[in-house]
């Protein structure tokens, strides 16, 4: 049996396909993020990009995304080294650092769903920047850490 391509090669070596399969449309990325001028930390918000269905954690015009947000960071194995705000369960992160796709990653678990039930995606948990008002109103720390199963409420 073969090895799945993101366990031989290396995200410089994935073609495009490859490259596009490792996101597993969790939304974390898409979420704004703050940093202090003074300390560089960095506060992460549950405020969604203006693109992003907060329904199902997409880019809603992901093939003109840098058209019409211009500050929107385009994903590449060289940028991916330069940016520290990838959340740790983060495909294109996890892969970068030697630890693989996580077990509820669509690639290894075969479905979407996944994604929800692991409690990796923002489903449900954010806003859109139309609607949210001040970024410093929404800071939270979930987007920054590994996905807990979300509980019942």
């Amino acid at each position: 049996m073969t090895a799945p391509f993101w366990q031989t090669k290396t995200l410089d070596e994935m073609t495009t396909e490859e490259w596009e399969s490792l996101c597993d449309g969790c939304g974390r990325c898409c979420l704004h993020k703050l940093r202090d001028e003074d300390t560089e930390a960095l506060a992460f918000t549950n405020v969604a990009c203006r693109l992003l269905d907060t329904g199902s954690c997409r880019c809603s015009d992901y093939e003109h995304r840098f058209e019409k947000v211009p500050d929107c960071v385009q994903l590449t194995p060289a940028t991916l080294r330069e940016i520290d705000w990838l959340p740790p369960s983060c495909a294109y992160r996890r892969i970068e650092e030697g630890r693989g796709l996580a077990p509820w990653h669509p690639l290894r678990s075969g479905t979407q769903d996944s994604v929800v039930t692991s409690g990796a995606s923002a489903t449900g948990r954010i806003v859109s920047e139309r609607e949210a008002g001040m970024l410093e109103h929404h800071v939270v720390d979930w987007p920054g850490r590994n996905p807990r199963k979300p509980t019942a409420r």
